[in-house]
Parts: structure tokens; C-alpha cells; sequence
């Protein structure tokens, strides 16, 4: 939509001084050609860039963020006398997850940490997780931190809600955006929040988590909201969407 660069996480790096470009086409966490001119426009200036890529997944300290978040949960969860045996949270970039995992396995208690991918490409997001998930073990350990060796079924995706493309809604994540919001008054965002909490609704449904406690972990995203008001409008638009997103591709 033509206000889609105008407002949300846009809007807000423009009032906060900052100068985003609008370059390229398609999602990747791999390094576009348009980063790399960002950079050297900078230096051409006389400026020093420093690269912060993929929402600061891809950067050696990405991960520490969310390792040190397990540690959190388990303080609260010994303050509240309570234990959560599932962590559901959205997965793209990988650094969130990959955080929780480190964080997580490094306790004695284990439980699992629900990825859903929002790339709606999983492979890409096993890739991203995987690396950031080792190389967050390697850092803590060097350190001094508990040395963590991870197993493949620690980083476990979920991709089946991720349609019909990154960026985009299905009918299915609106009608969860909407319950969120109806029964809980939490916002949640077309591109990450509510594909994960469209995951999660639909999990319970089918009693993956009987006699479990869960944890939902909102990573933000409401001002997205704003640039995605067609979708709430009209459900039609969701499907015109979708069949211009494959046409560019």
C-alpha cells in the first residue's frame, strides 16, 4: 500500500532522527547490494558505519539479549512458584530464539521453545537460528559462562503459519490479530506477532499443550498495525496481496 513507508517502524526511525532507504524488493537475512551502498555512502562522507544487520541478529553479541531472558523467566517463575513448560515466541532473523535456546539449556529444568517462523521459509530460519544459537554458545563459554552443547531438536520451527508470504497475512492471522485484541486487548502485527500468536491459538486448539503452562513472549510490532488497515477492512484484500507479492517475485 502506498502508506506503507510512511508510517510504523519507518515513521518512528524518521522521528527519531535517523534516514531509513527504501531499497531492493523481496525479505532475505542474507546482505543486500543496497546495504552495502548505505555503508559506503557513509564512508564516503567521512562517517564510520557500524553495521547493526537482520534486526541485530547477525552480530556476534545478537544473541545475548534473549540467553540473558531465560535466566529472567526462571527468577520470575521461582518468584511466582510456577514453571513454564512451553516458550512460544515468533522466529525470522533468528537472534530471539536462538537466545532463548542458549539461555534455556544452559538450565537444569528443560522445556521447549517454540519457534514460528515468520519468513515463511523455514530453512532460512533453521540456518539463521542455528548459527546464532552456536555462536551465542561459543561466546558465553568464552567468557567463563556454562559451556552449552546444543542438539538439532533444541531448535525446534514451526512453519505452518507463516503464509502466504514474509510480510504477509493469511485470513487465518487476521482472524487471530482480532481475537488477541477482542479478548485480551493485546495488539499483535501482521508480519511477526500474529502469525505467532495464530500459531499458538491453533496448537492449544489442537491440545499440543494439555495439562502445560505456555508462555507467550510478545516481541512488539504494533505500529505495523497502521500500514496493514485494508487488510482489516476488506478480506478480499488479503488474497490481492498475496497475488501481487508472487507476481514481483
Amino acid at each position: 500500500d502506498p502508506v506503507y513507508d510512511k508510517v510504523g517502524n519507518i515513521l518512528l526511525t524518521r522521528i527519531m532522527g535517523g534516514n531509513p532507504i527504501m531499497g531492493g524488493y523481496g525479505y532475505s537475512t542474507t546482505e543486500k547490494d543496497t546495504w552495502a551502498q548505505a555503508l559506503e555512502d557513509v564512508r564516503k562522507k567521512g562517517g564510520k558505519p557500524y553495521p547493526i544487520p537482520a534486526g541485530a541478529s547477525d552480530h556476534p553479541l545478537g544473541g545475548l539479549g534473549y540467553a540473558n531472558f531465560a535466566d529472567e523467566v526462571a527468577m520470575q517463575e521461582q518468584q511466582l512458584g510456577i514453571f513454564f513448560d512451553n516458550i512460544v515466541v515468533a522466529t525470522c532473523t533468528g537472534s530471539t530464539q536462538a537466545g532463548m535456546v542458549v539461555g534455556f539449556a544452559a538450565q537444569e529444568k528443560r522445556r521447549r521453545v517454540i519457534g514460528i517462523d515468520t519468513a515463511d521459509d523455514e530453512a532460512m530460519t533453521r540456518r539463521a537460528v542455528t548459527k546464532i544459537a552456536n555462536d551465542t554458545c561459543e561466546l558465553i563459554a568464552s567468557k567463563g559462562g556454562k559451556k552449552v552443547v546444543l542438539k538439532d531438536a533444541d531448535i525446534e520451527i514451526i512453519p505452518d503459519y507463516s503464509g502466504p508470504a514474509y510480510g504477509l497475512p493469511s485470513e487465518q492471522t487476521i482472524a487471530a490479530i482480532r481475537t488477541a485484541a477482542e479478548m485480551e486487548a493485546m495488539l499483535t502485527d501482521p508480519v511477526y506477532e500474529g502469525k505467532s500468536i495464530d500459531g499458538l491459538i491453533d496448537m492449544a486448539k489442537k491440545g499440543h499443550f494439555k495439562g502445560q503452562r505456555v508462555l507467550y513472549a510478545h516481541l512488539g510490532g504494533a505500529p505495523a498495525l497502521n500500514a496493514y488497515y485494508k487488510a482489516f477492512e476488506d478480506p478480499e484484500n488479503l488474497t490481492k496481496l498475496a497475488r501481487e507479492a508472487r507476481y514481483k517475485e
